[in-house]
């Protein structure tokens, strides 16, 4: 049983307008799949691994309604891979992550044209996690319509940089 989500597009512009989009959690919200992912709660670019950015969510099944997510960094090499390890405060104000990563890799494929591997990874989830959440959450589509979101963001982004 596979335990990660992989897709691949290739997008008509350079890998820096590509990064430059993910490297803003501002840009997020947009170029989720989902629906879940709100807005950015720090307005900070990522610049360095281990760098943890706040994140605003919803979702309908969750206790609340609405939550936060805090991300740490775990990859960062400017305009060839992104990664990030979702987690959240625990009671005691320490952050506790769940084990599922997403990893974006770069690949200039020629001149204006980048290879985009995003990877939803969730072999780390521990198994208590799993009996109250099925991984992956969401079908691979999600994945997809992110992809196309995140090229529309960076072909807008490519004349600005």
């Amino acid at each position: 049983m596979t335990e990660t989500l992989i897709v691949t597009t290739v997008v008509d512009v350079e890998p820096a307008a590509v990064f430059a989009v993910l490297a803003d959690p501002a840009n997020h919200a947009a170029i989720d799949g989902t629906g879940w992912v709100r807005e950015s709660l720090d307005g900070e670019p990522l610049t360095a691994e281990g760098q943890i950015f706040r994140i605003a969510m919803y979702h309908d099944n969750h206790p609340d309604g609405r939550y936060e997510m805090a991300n740490k960094v775990i990859a960062y090499e400017p305009d060839r891979t992104i990664a990030w390890e979702p987690g959240q405060e625990g009671e005691d104000g320490r952050l506790e992550f769940g084990g599922w990563t997403w990893r974006y890799d770069l690949d200039a494929t020629g001149p204006g044209q980048t290879r985009v591997v995003l990877t939803y990874d969730w072999s780390g989830v521990p198994g208590e996690l799993r009996q109250h959440i099925a991984f992956p959450p969401f079908p691979t589509s999600h994945l997809e319509n992110s992809l196309a979101n995140l090229a529309k963001l960076a072909s807008g982004r490519q004349f600005a940089l």
